[in-house]
């Protein structure tokens, strides 16, 4: 089996690349590339995200056919994707950082700043909160509810649909933290820098 990290030049994925070595050992290959032809032979792909909504979105729109790659991979063969963190919120339609940059649009909804109600909560919101996972969802198998998870973000992501989501995290109000529809999931929080919970999180995925 291949699961591929996608690199697209969004920072530093080092604790990504080392957690789902770790996980893998010698019984799942992992690769990190942009190649195109690689992504499409993967079996499993990872899309982090780090930075700014726009940065993000930008930086995988100069690489030359990687949009459509990854379109291909999640809508046409429906092959498992995980996205983190910024990875999350890019499968919404419309982001609200530093400007209105378009998703991916793989999940009906928007990115828009997490209300800190006039500074009674910090942002960005950092470190470890609990996460409450509110329906079966195959990427938690193994994981008690109520867990804590380490997050590091000031936006979220607001599903159309609430079916998808499948964990949520208060901080200032009930902030989305995970979905999952059909073959595409994601998370708001790290789960290569949470723990053995983050570790089992990422066996999961492998093993779906």
């Amino acid at each position: 089996m291949n699961v591929t990290i996608v690199d697209y030049n969004s920072g530093n994925i080092s604790s990504v690349i080392n957690s789902f070595k770790e996980v893998a050992k010698d019984k799942v290959n992992i690769d990190v590339t942009s190649n195109l032809n690689k992504i499409k032979l993967s079996d499993k792909l990872v899309l982090p995200g780090q930075g700014s909504f726009k940065s993000c979105i930008d930086a995988l729109n100069k690489i030359e056919g990687l949009t459509d790659t990854l379109n291909e991979f999640v809508t046409i063969n429906q092959k498992p994707l995980l996205g983190i963190c910024v990875g999350l919120q890019m499968l919404a339609d419309v982001g609200y950082e530093e400007t209105e940059t378009k998703g991916l649009g793989w999940i009906a909804g928007k990115v828009s700043k997490i209300d800190n109600q006039n500074g009674k909560f910090k942002l960005p919101h950092i470190g470890w909160n609990q996460i409450n996972i509110v329906k079966d969802s195959k990427i938690f198998q193994n994981i008690e509810n109520n867990s804590h998870m380490y997050f590091v973000h000031s936006y979220e992501f607001i599903p159309n649909d609430k079916n998808v989501v499948s964990a949520t995290t208060d901080y200032s109000s009930n902030i989305v933290c995970s979905i999952e529809k059909e073959n595409i999931f994601g998370t708001q929080f790290h789960p290569e820098k949470s723990d053995i919970t983050g570790l089992q999180l990422i066996n999961n995925f492998i093993n779906l």
